[in-house]
């Protein structure tokens, strides 16, 4: 499959999956006992990780037999399969748990479509706050926020002065506070999960350094919205694009997400 054509009617279907995961969440939100338990890597994992995927895998079964699945919660995929894999969808059911055990309302569901290595479409969705980030790379991105959906496009925003960068809650790397005092005057808005993409393609916020490490399920989805908003994302000192499933282990590299005329700034 050397080319895809991936719809705007389709990437309803993946909105509307997105959303039927977060209620599943929700449903653990809502309950005194979230069913933390510790994964082999001492990440937390909860009863709404995987309430949430079982619901994404079953509809993507449903609407797309023919498209492989990755999913944090069913990572168990060899290399020598994988690297087979010219299309596949890449889920986080549950990004930012440890935001979700602390119940700050600052996770999301997170689907990505990957077409030859690059995250071509992606929905976040943040069932405490009621916003649905999506994008098709070409055909465009969107918030849906209280039932009013509106275009994200960050082409020709200028940059904000001082700079406003985003970053992790819940990850302050040494490397990100270096990067920093390259960068001059800043403003630091702190906040969980993909959201901080968003915050980028929402123009909420000029440049999210990620200089520590992720996985490629963290990032895909809200790449994707990102860069269909007109944003970029480069792996951090090469400063090439962010690609996915082009080495047997899923750890990304360390990455800039920012709008583009942040990367034209002198």
């Amino acid at each position: 499959m050397s080319n895809i054509i991936f719809t705007v009617t389709d990437l309803q279907k993946i909105v509307t999956l997105a959303k039927d995961a977060g209620a599943a969440i929700m449903q653990v939100y809502a309950q005194s006992d979230l069913g933390v338990e510790v994964k082999q890597d001492d990440s937390p994992v909860t009863a709404a990780d995987i309430a949430s995927h079982n619901v994404i895998v079953a509809g993507l079964n449903t609407h797309f037999a023919d498209i492989a699945v990755m999913s944090e919660e069913a990572a168990d995929i060899s290399w020598a399969e994988r690297q087979t894999w010219q299309t596949y969808w890449l889920i986080d059911p549950l990004d930012g748990t440890k935001e979700f055990i602390k119940r700050n309302g600052e996770f999301t569901v997170n689907i990505a479509l990957i077409h030859q290595g690059k995250a071509i479409a992606g929905v976040v969705y943040a069932p405490v706050l009621n916003k649905c980030y999506s994008g098709v790379i070409g055909q465009g991105a969107w918030l849906e926020h209280n039932g009013q959906v509106s275009i994200l496009d960050i082409h020709d925003r200028a940059l904000q002065s001082p700079a406003i960068v985003v970053g992790s809650r819940s990850h302050v790397s040494p490397d990100v506070a270096e990067y920093l005092q390259t960068i001059g005057e800043h403003q630091m808005l702190s906040v969980g999960s993909s959201l901080k993409f968003c915050m980028v393609a929402e123009g909420q916020a000029d440049v999210y350094p990620r200089l520590g490490l992720t996985s490629e399920w963290d990032t895909a989805a809200a790449q994707a919205v990102l860069e269909s908003a007109g944003g970029v994302v480069l792996a951090y000192p090469a400063m090439t694009p962010l690609e996915y499933n082009q080495k047997e282990n899923i750890l990304n590299p360390y990455f800039i997400a920012a709008s583009s005329a942040w990367f034209a700034r002198k």
